[in-house]
């Protein structure tokens, strides 16, 4: 049997003349977790999406060899039946149908007749969920009723009932908590005791050295190297300097000559409800403040609060019976619809940037001037595209969007380029407050940086910035001075010489010692 399940030779693929993949060569063993690490944009989807047969054989160069065998894959039901499943970073299931249904979407359990067989469905979907950790679940629910952790679970179910011999993930952890994250890393390690080979893609490195044997670094479309576990330097910063080129030191670049000025966004007594449920207090009674040049974060676990309690703010984009004052700049503002948020001079940038932040089979320069459009680039109804033009040009080059031009497609680019432009559609109305709610989710460590640049800059101008993130380096990294969250309620304050991991876990802790003797 051959030491390598995979190999592709020489792959070079182009998207309008622009080489997304150049000489790209990997190496896969059988029954090893291989991770594929690079920035946004390296061309690791691209290479994946050729493997599976989204780009077809006849749109890119080079040879597919899998088990011994050249592969030329018209499509992902040809790739499938050799045993090849990908798992893409949005979720193919459809909400509205069962799990069982699911599990089988497209692989339906028929019989002679082509009918259904429902009764196979359900027992061979059981027997799918338990190879997954679900082997409690009912496989009668409709999948949009699980959480986002349940739906990667059942991605992989639905894989392993196509006989899967090399399961490609690719960001599955991206919209994870860390408990979750952690179930999904066992039950990759799970499946390589059963033999089935994994390639991961991921931009949370601590997670790749925990779980993969090996890792191919791809830059710019080109293989830079291969790692292997127990024979090469496997740390962090060892895959970075590989991915970016250079020794990245400072994950967190210093905020130099930031002064801290008057208070200029302040909410007091802050009341949400549940939008579906007018009994159930999701916010109460927050109180907080923000200084002119100041990067306050909002810190807590998965559900404490801190989205509903941004969007909330935001032009009663989430909840009912609000109440509570807004002040800007001093004076109280009265906030009815996010039309008024933005004429108050706040923005937010959500954490779901495809479904939220943009626009995505609209170009870039529309995506990044639309928030502004009515106050800064149209007169009287009428747009002025000059003006439009010039913005995007001078933002695409500030903070660097990799793109051939501001007429590029946004649903083509990277994650890390969708975020820089859903970052320069909320600059562009010239916000005096910003919310940036998971500003990094997705990205890689490249990427990062330079959004962090961009934070230090808003900083720098006097802006008063609110980070709402699930990496708590990346809160104590970033932030002035952090308010924990807890179960819709502040749990604590800390400023910028107490923030820690501990700290910010002991207020949540503490807080929670706090509920249970007041029930």
């Amino acid at each position: 049997m051959s030491e390598y399940i995979l190999e592709m030779n020489h792959i070079t693929k182009a998207f309008s003349g622009v080489k997304a993949l150049d000489d790209v060569n990997l190496k896969v063993k059988r029954g090893e977790i291989h991770a594929l690490c690079g920035e946004n944009g390296a061309g690791k989807s691209t290479l994946m999406n050729v493997l599976s047969g989204v780009y077809p054989f006849g749109s890119y160069e080079g040879d597919i060899v899998y088990n011994k065998e050249v592969c030329k894959f018209h499509s992902i039901k040809e790739s499938e039946a050799k045993g090849v499943v990908i798992i893409h970073q949005e979720l193919a299931l459809s909400p509205y149908l069962s799990v069982a249904e699911n599990v089988f979407l497209g692989n339906e359990q028929t019989s002679m007749k082509g009918v259904i067989n429902w009764t196979e469905t359900r027992k061979k979907a059981h027997e799918m969920l338990e190879k997954v950790g679900l082997g409690d679940e009912d496989v009668n629910v409709p999948v949009g009723s699980l959480g986002v952790g349940k739906q990667q679970l059942i991605e992989i179910a639905k894989a392993m009932a196509k006989k899967v011999e090399l399961l490609i993930l690719d960001e599955p952890t991206a919209a994870l908590n860390d408990e979750e994250s952690k179930t999904l890393l066992e039950i990759m390690l799970e499946l390589k005791k059963q033999g089935i080979t994994c390639i991961i893609i991921s931009h949370k490195l601590n997670e790749i050295s925990y779980v993969a044997d090996s890792i191919t670094v791809i830059r710019d479309g080109h293989t830079i190297e291969t790692l292997e576990k127990g024979k090469d330097d496997f740390s962090e910063d060892r895959i970075i300097k590989g991915m970016v080129g250079r020794e990245l030191t400072n994950r967190y670049p210093i905020r130099e000559g930031v002064k801290i000025g008057d208070t200029i966004f302040e909410i007091k007594n802050w009341n949400v409800y549940h939008p579906d449920d007018s009994e159930r207090q999701m916010i109460k009674d927050v109180n907080i403040h923000v200084k002119a040049g100041e990067v306050v974060g909002l810190a807590g676990l998965m559900g404490a609060g801190r989205t509903e309690l941004a969007m909330s703010i935001f032009g009663k984009s989430y909840g009912q019976k609000i109440s509570g004052q807004i002040f800007v700049n001093g004076k109280e503002v009265h906030i009815k619809n996010v039309k008024d948020a933005i004429e108050q001079k706040i923005a937010y940038v959500s954490e779901d940037r495809k479904n939220y932040g943009l626009v995505l089979i609209d170009d870039i320069k529309r995506n990044m001037t639309m928030a502004a459009m009515r106050k800064f680039f149209s007169k009287n109804g009428i747009v002025n595209s000059n003006d439009e033009i010039v913005a995007a040009e001078e933002y695409k080059k500030k903070i660097n969007v990799k793109a051939n031009s501001i007429n590029q497609t946004v649903g083509s680019l990277s994650g890390g380029n969708q975020q820089k432009v859903v970052l320069a559609k909320w600059m562009l109305t010239q916000p005096d407050v910003l919310i940036l709610d998971e500003p990094t989710r997705g990205i890689d460590v490249g990427a990062k940086y330079e959004i962090y640049c961009v934070i230090n800059d808003l900083a720098k101008a006097g802006k008063a910035v609110i980070i709402i993130s699930s990496e708590m380096p990346e809160i104590i990294g970033t932030c002035d001075r952090v308010y924990v969250i807890n179960e819709g309620e502040i749990a604590g304050e800390l400023k910028k010489d107490d923030i820690s991991q501990e700290k910010i876990m002991q207020s949540i802790m503490a807080h929670n010692r706090k509920d249970d003797r007041n029930e």
